[in-house]
């Protein structure tokens, strides 16, 4: 079968590298498919160490590290995402910390929803620009993000909702 010509230099012995524009290959990213072409192709797979937004927010965040979930992007549909919330809100109780991003040009959506459908006793964690100079990274309940909200317009963000 065909494969792209980028892993040659893998298949011939040479070490070639992955990385990712924002975020870790792999997560919640298209290079999830290379990894695991390289796999079929029975080339060796090792990670480096580096930092991940989606851990590095929870660290931060103070919510539960030992019971967590990562949702990777929710649905672009209004109603179909405000569901999604709704769900992860309630699995709280019972699977810990969830954790979720968006693209940075829809996050001040995100946050619209997040603010006007969970309950005001829920904790949301925004963690933006991680590892920046700009880095942002706070926890506070639905009602104290609805005193002062926050502009996210086109900065990288993970969320993480809890309890």
């Amino acid at each position: 079968s065909e494969y792209p010509t980028y892993l040659d230099p893998a298949i011939q012995g040479e070490d070639i590298g992955l990385f990712s524009e924002a975020g870790m290959p792999g997560i919640a990213d298209p290079g999830a498919e290379i990894v695991q072409l390289a796999h079929d192709k029975g080339i060796r797979v090792t990670p480096l160490t580096g930092p991940s937004s989606i851990l590095m927010a929870l660290i931060c965040s103070g919510m539960n590290g030992q019971q967590f979930s990562f949702h990777g992007y929710l649905p672009k549909d209004k109603r179909a995402r405000i569901k999604k919330l709704l769900q992860l809100e309630k699995s709280v109780r019972s699977f810990g910390s969830q954790i979720f991003m968006e693209t940075p040009y829809r996050n001040n959506q995100l946050l619209r929803d997040i603010l006007d459908n969970c309950s005001n006793s829920t904790k949301l964690c925004v963690a933006c620009d991680i590892t920046l100079t700009s880095e942002f990274i706070k926890t506070k309940t639905i009602s104290e993000w609805k005193q002062n909200p926050l502009d996210l317009n086109k900065r990288p963000a993970v969320f993480i909702i809890g309890n």
